[in-house]
C-alpha cells in the first residue's frame, strides 16, 4: 500500500483552532462499518449508543507542559521572554524544545524535538526559566531533528515545568497557546501524568456524560499510553508497510486486565475511546499466543494498517485524524478502507471540524 492511498483533501477553515466551550457539543459522524451507512449526530447522543454489556475503555494519560522555550550557549539571557515566547523568531540563540519521552529519571534524560534542528549539536547546553532554573545539555543527535537531552540535577523539575512549560498544541493549531488550554487540551479523567499530545477523542467527555454512562449499567475500564512521538511522527516512506513506529509507554493494571479477559470470555464488545486505547489493547493482546491480556507495564510500538486483524476492539470513537496519518490508517483498518475514507469526505462536505479540537466519528 501506498501512504497517499490515505489522503484527504481538507479545506484549511476546517482545522479546528479552538476548542469548544462545551465538550460534548462535538459534532459526531456515526459509521456502521457493516453496510457503510453514516448518521449525523452530536456526542451528546454518545452514550445511548453504547449496548448495556459493552466495556467504555479510556486512556487516562495526562497531558504536562512539554513545550519549553529558553537559550541556547552563549545566547543572551534577555533575548527570551518566556511570558510571550512566540513572539521572538530564534533570534539571538533562541531554542524551542518539546519533551517526547522520558528515558530515565537519574539522571534526567529525555527524547525530545527541538527548533532550530539543524543548528543545536551534540554538547550544547541549552537553559530555560526566567533565572535558568533548567539547565540541560544535548547528549545525542536524531535524524529527523529529534535530540536526546541530560537536565542538570534539581528537586522539583516537574513543578519547574509547571511554572514555565507550554501546553504542547499540534503545530496545526496556528496560534500561542493559552491558558485555557491548559484545561481543554486535558480529558476530565486525566490521571497519570506523561504525554505531550491528548488522547483527542476523550476531550468530548463530561462530568455529566460520564455519569449518563454509569446510571445505563455500562462497565468502563481504564489503560495508560503515553502520548509520545510515535502518535504525532509524519510518515517519511512511500510504502504503507515500510514505516516504523517508535515506543510509548504503556500501563495496564491488574483489574483492568481482569475486566479485559471477562469481556472478552463472554463474547461483550470492548469499545475503545482513541486510537491509543486500540493501539494498546491489540499491543497487549499480541504479546500472549492466546489473546489473553495480562497487567503489566513497558513499550508499544504496534503499527496498525488495513489488512491487520483486530483481537480485542469491537468499537472506535475517534477525532479526524491528518491525511496520509498512521492515525487514520488505523481508522481505515478498522472501519474498512473504503469506507472510512467515504465517511471523511462525507465530513468535510458537511463541514466538520477536523484534528485535535474538532469533532468525532464512532464507528461500529
Amino acid at each position: 500500500m501506498q501512504v497517499s492511498d490515505f489522503h484527504y483533501d481538507l479545506p484549511a477553515g476546517q482545522i479546528a483552532q479552538e476548542a469548544l466551550s462545551d465538550r460534548a457539543a462535538a459534532r459526531m459522524l456515526h459509521l456502521d462499518r457493516e453496510t457503510g451507512a453514516t448518521r449525523d449526530l452530536v456526542f451528546r447522543d454518545f452514550a445511548g449508543l453504547l449496548r448495556r454489556d459493552d466495556l467504555l475503555v479510556f486512556n487516562n494519560t495526562r497531558v504536562f507542559p512539554a513545550r519549553l522555550y529558553g537559550r541556547r550557549s552563549g545566547a543572551k539571557a534577555h533575548a527570551i521572554s518566556p511570558q510571550n515566547p512566540a513572539a521572538h523568531d530564534f533570534l539571538q540563540g533562541r531554542v524551542e524544545v518539546l519533551l517526547t519521552r522520558q528515558l530515565s529519571q537519574d539522571p534526567n534524560e529525555w527524547e525530545c524535538l527541538v527548533r532550530p534542528g539543524r543548528k543545536i549539536g551534540v554538547g550544547e547546553r541549552l537553559f530555560f526559566g526566567e533565572h535558568e532554573e533548567l539547565q540541560a545539555e544535548v547528549t545525542r543527535r536524531g535524524t529527523f531533528g529529534e535530540r536526546q537531552i541530560r537536565f542538570a540535577p534539581v528537586a522539583n523539575f516537574f513543578h519547574l515545568l509547571d511554572r514555565f512549560g507550554h501546553v504542547p498544541l499540534p503545530p496545526y493549531i496556528a496560534r500561542a497557546d493559552r491558558p485555557e488550554d491548559l484545561e481543554r487540551y486535558q480529558t476530565v479523567y486525566a490521571r497519570e501524568r506523561g504525554s505531550v499530545a491528548a488522547p483527542t477523542a476523550g476531550l468530548h467527555f463530561t462530568p455529566e456524560i460520564l455519569a449518563r454512562i454509569r446510571e445505563r449499567g455500562i462497565e468502563t475500564a481504564e489503560i495508560t499510553l503515553h502520548v509520545g512521538l510515535g502518535t504525532f511522527q509524519p510518515v517519511r516512506v512511500e510504502r504503507v508497510e515500510d514505516h516504523r513506529l517508535p515506543q510509548e509507554h504503556y500501563s495496564i493494571s491488574a483489574e483492568a486486565a481482569v475486566q479485559l479477559n471477562r469481556t472478552q470470555e463472554q463474547r461483550r464488545r470492548i469499545v475503545a475511546v482513541g486510537t491509543t486505547t486500540v493501539r494498546t489493547l491489540e499491543y497487549a493482546a499480541s504479546r500472549s499466543p492466546d489473546g489473553r491480556i495480562v497487567s503489566e507495564t513497558g513499550e508499544a510500538d504496534l503499527f496498525i494498517h488495513p489488512g491487520y486483524a483486530f483481537r480485542v476492539v469491537g468499537a472506535l470513537l475517534t477525532n479526524f485524524p491528518l491525511p496520509d496519518s498512521t492515525l487514520l490508517m488505523l481508522v481505515c483498518a478498522f472501519g474498512g478502507k473504503e469506507q472510512a475514507l467515504a465517511a471523511y469526505r462525507h465530513a468535510v462536505e458537511q463541514g466538520y471540524r477536523f484534528y485535535s479540537y474538532g469533532d468525532c466519528m464512532f464507528v461500529e
